[in-house]
């Protein structure tokens, strides 16, 4: 099963200083492939197509792998790596063609999978892009002024993807990483003797490497780039003539978050043209017969539009693009699953769906709901606007979901419009007041200054006895109050705002901005995706 792959991979020299000894060893010396994914071969399995890959051979140690080892080769791939790998296997594979790693039986196959598949991303995250160096350069240039050193910026291979312009004296160990765009290996090899890169990968933090004269190093701060528990590159600082700044740490943390952001982002947009298509027919911006002429479907078919969203109260940015990238990923591969046609891709911070109006299609949404909340470990909300009749009505289907998506509360996972018209109708409604301040009574606004300045509780009783419909024992038993207790502050409500409670109009519109007034806005907002 392939897990990932990148067009012009990296070198197995440069996999193997991110793995490093003793976990795993080169059989052969000699060889150094490049590698552009990473496969898992079960001995249960059929093989199956390893062009240029890194196969794992799990559940055969040893001599009994050589048969495994010479399929591998004969089946395209560049590297086969082996638990408890004798001299012997070392042969078969030198004769089939192919470089063996023996991996240490210490360590689990996930672990090795999950390095590789690091090193593999952030390659392919530098391939094919004008604007990523750029950026990096912008990043790298901004951290050097602010920490007062020489900045340089790796991927999770320790291959340099940018670096700061410098007047200030560097030393040889940032020559050679920039002249080579890629850390010296003996160099690499003490940080991981000393733990720096496993302090690096396992947490956010700032970890701070001695001067060493006798290898002409300077003193360097690191902090590694994280979304969430992935790790995806380095940044190092190098001392200058001067000190490091008082805030050199905090300024390498935001750099680092801005540094997660900037990748993740080139990651999700490793489909764009694609994608650009499916965003434009969402957003109307697309002629709907030449997406679908370039994307070979039928524009007069029947569809609806899903949305998916993340809910997460306090987003971190970083793990938030990390989350709607997991989204982009799995609802493609579910929707494909489902038909053919289906059209899948990203607007703003939501990932939507074009399929077919079809019998089981909320139950189909919920299961990739389900799956989406078990990858991401954050609350996954879905919501399904009407069908339209052809692909030019795909607006107006999209819209339909955003404002299911706006009027979700907690308890509700996936939701159509008849099941939410309330609170849609509501949304909306709250919405159109909010934008506009000129249509709200400033009578309401009274009663809710009043509130604030002298403590007095009129504006949640008023509420409560709106939304009872002016039941007082109702009212006073969900306040904890005596009745007359709340009939008190209805009458009070009144002479302090001049409100007529007995006119249905002035009640309802006093209900509706009692309800901005008391309701988070942005709730209201998110409607209009």
């Amino acid at each position: 099963m392939e897990v990932v792959r990148s067009n012009n991979g990296v070198t197995l020299r440069q996999l193997l200083v991110a793995i490093g000894k003793p976990l795993v060893e080169l059989c052969t010396p000699e060889a150094d492939p490049r590698v552009c994914g990473v496969a898992i071969l079960d001995p249960d399995d059929e093989p199956g197509s390893y062009q240029q890959d890194l196969v794992l051979v799990i559940g055969a140690r040893g001599r009994e792998a050589a048969r495994f080892v010479r399929a591998a080769a004969r089946r395209g791939a560049a590297v086969v790596a082996v638990k408890e790998a004798p001299a012997e296997l070392a042969a078969v594979a030198r004769e089939a063609g192919i470089a063996l790693l023996g991996v240490a039986p210490r360590m689990r196959w996930d672990q090795v999978e999950t390095v590789v598949r690091q090193v593999l991303d952030a390659a392919a995250l530098s391939e094919g892009s004008d604007e990523e160096p750029g950026d990096l350069f912008v990043l790298a240039q901004t951290l050097a002024a602010l920490t007062g050193g020489s900045v340089s910026i790796e991927d999770a291979g320790n291959r340099v993807l940018a670096y700061s312009r410098s007047d200030d004296e560097v030393d040889e160990l940032r020559r050679l990483s920039i002249l080579g765009w890629e850390g010296p290996r003996s160099y690499l090899a003490l940080l991981r003797e000393w733990g720096v890169f496993e302090r690096l990968r396992s947490g956010e933090e700032v970890v701070r490497i001695d001067e060493h004269p006798e290898l002409g190093i300077r003193r360097r701060l690191a902090v590694g780039i994280r979304a969430g528990a992935q790790h995806l590159g380095t940044i190092w600082v190098q001392e200058g003539r001067e000190a490091f700044a008082d805030r050199a740490d905090s300024a390498l943390l935001g750099g680092a978050r801005l540094a997660a952001v900037h990748l993740l982002r080139h990651r999700s947009e490793a489909g764009r043209p694609r994608n650009e298509l499916v965003a434009g027919l969402l957003d109307g911006k697309a002629n709907p017969d030449l997406v679908a002429g370039q994307l070979g479907i039928d524009p007069a078919a029947a569809c609806t539009v899903v949305g998916f969203a993340v809910r997460e109260r306090e987003p971190d940015q970083p793990v938030h693009e990390l989350h709607r990238a997991d989204m982009l990923s799995v609802v493609s591969v579910h929707m494909a699953s489902y038909r053919k046609g289906a059209l899948v891709g990203a607007s703003g911070s939501r990932v939507y769906a074009v399929l077919p109006d079809e019998p089981g299609l909320a139950s189909l949404v919920a299961d990739v709901a389900r799956v989406l909340e078990r990858r991401t470990g954050v609350r996954v909300q879905a919501g399904i606007g009407s069908p339209v009749p052809t692909l030019h009505e795909v607006p107006g289907s999209r819209a339909e979901a955003d404002r299911v998506l706006g009027a979700m509360g907690e308890a509700n996972a996936v939701a159509t419009i008849s099941d939410l018209r309330a609170e849609v109708l509501l949304g909306e409604t709250l919405s159109l007041l909010h934008g506009n301040p000129d249509l709200r009574d400033p009578a309401v606004a009274s009663l809710v200054a009043h509130d604030e300045e002298r403590g007095t509780e009129l504006v949640p009783t008023l509420l409560a006895y709106l939304d009872a419909m002016g039941d007082v024992g109702a009212v006073a038993a969900s306040l904890h109050v005596h009745p007359n207790t709340v009939r008190h502050r209805i009458r009070r409500a009144g002479q302090v705002s001049g409100i007529d409670f007995g006119d249905p109009r002035e009640r309802l519109s006093c209900h509706l901005q009692l309800l901005l007034a008391v309701t988070t806005v942005t709730t209201y907002n998110a409607i209009r995706g």
